[in-house]
């Protein structure tokens, strides 16, 4: 796999992805438009959580883009890419077993939401974050899960509404797993430069 990185770390491959996270990141929060209406203004940072996902990324793809690391920004960015991208998909999975139908605007957020996840990933030997931005992000993440299941802040899907508590359960057991496996790809030695390719 080590093949990749070169190409991960070109300046075009980062200029692309900045661009696809900056278009996705506004559709999400377009998407997210009617929720954000009803809710209280205390709570409007912990609605949008796909497309905060993608914005935190986006910061880090402009920091590799200046030859720096910001390191919170990228720890926000693997957990919550993670985290939401794996949430989406297996959200919009339930949704089809419960009404036995997958629309073209379900198949994309799946697509997307995966890619989410595995550019997450896939950049993690270039990130340079420190355990303490780790607990720092483990906070905001389980902070918004409380605000999400306790306040009922959750992305809306009527659809499974009575599945709430089932999934309340399993997101926090997703934001321990996202966190653990950026915890095993970032918090260790064998790490990559990121020497941009004009």
């Amino acid at each position: 796999m080590k093949w990749i990185y070169p190409l991960l770390g070109s300046r075009a491959m980062l200029i692309l992805l900045l661009v696809i996270n900056t278009a996705g990141t506004i559709y999400g929060y377009v998407w997210y438009k009617w929720q954000l209406v009803d809710t209280p203004p205390i709570f409007l940072p912990f609605v949008p959580d796909s497309p905060t996902a993608s914005l935190f990324f986006m910061f880090v793809l402009i920091a590799f883009l200046l030859g720096k690391n910001w390191p919170l920004f990228e720890a926000l960015a693997i957990v919550t890419l993670i985290k939401y991208g794996i949430w989406a998909v297996v959200m919009n999975l339930l949704v089809f077993q419960v009404t036995g139908e997958l629309d073209p605007v379900a198949l994309m957020l799946i697509f997307s939401h995966g890619a989410m996840a595995v550019q997450g990933v896939l950049y993690a030997p270039f990130y340079r974050f420190k355990l303490w931005h780790l607990v720092l992000t483990a906070i905001w993440t389980l902070h918004n899960d409380v605000i999400d299941y306790v306040f009922f802040m959750l992305p809306r899907y009527p659809i499974l509404n009575l599945y709430t508590p089932q999934i309340g359960y399993f997101t926090f057991w997703l934001s321990i797993f996202s966190l653990g496996t950026a915890y095993y790809f970032v918090l260790r030695n064998n790490r990559f430069s990121l020497d941009i390719v004009k």
